[in-house]
């Protein structure tokens, strides 16, 4: 499987990014997987529910199954946060693993940047950044700058770096 991530500051689009991509190398007939990097905590379950009751009473993976899809949550119970390679190794096989996050993993990503956000870009610090979708054309970088909404050339240059 490859891999390829799209990182930047909050609110620089991150996913809408990741999502307009996915949209556009699964239309081009690749498989393609997404794994999402939060800071914060994050519950995909809601209290009442039979799996949320299983994860509480201290199930350390639970799978919720229905007839259009299945989740598995894995609680780590203070272990630490696994590194990305960790999550990857339990995907199904796909063509490409996009990763939203995860700035300091060292896979390849391109950096979403949004002006009016006011961050300083990440791709002069960061080696494994090897370009920049930004609403903005002119910026001092040493990698291609893409359109934020060029997706086709965003994609073209993915697959192109992933050898896909």
């Amino acid at each position: 499987m490859k891999v390829y991530g799209v990182t930047g500051w909050k609110n620089a689009g991150k996913t809408t990014l990741v999502e307009r991509l996915v949209t556009e190398i699964s239309g081009r007939g690749l498989t393609v997987s997404t794994i999402k990097h939060a800071h914060h905590s994050a519950d995909i379950d809601e209290p009442g529910r039979d799996s949320f009751r299983h994860r509480e009473a201290g199930a350390r993976e639970v799978i919720l199954a229905t007839p259009e899809r299945w989740a598995l949550m894995h609680e780590l119970r203070g272990a630490p946060e696994p590194k990305v390679e960790a999550l990857i190794e339990r995907l199904a096989p796909v063509d490409l693993v996009l990763i939203e996050g995860f700035k300091r993993a060292p896979h390849p990503k391109i950096e979403a940047h949004r002006e009016e956000m006011g961050h300083p870009l990440m791709a002069n610090d960061n080696p494994t950044i090897r370009a920049v979708a930004s609403d903005i054309s002119h910026i001092p970088v040493d990698v291609p700058v893409f359109d934020l909404d060029d997706i086709r050339g965003i994609a073209d240059f993915i697959l192109n770096e992933s050898g896909l």
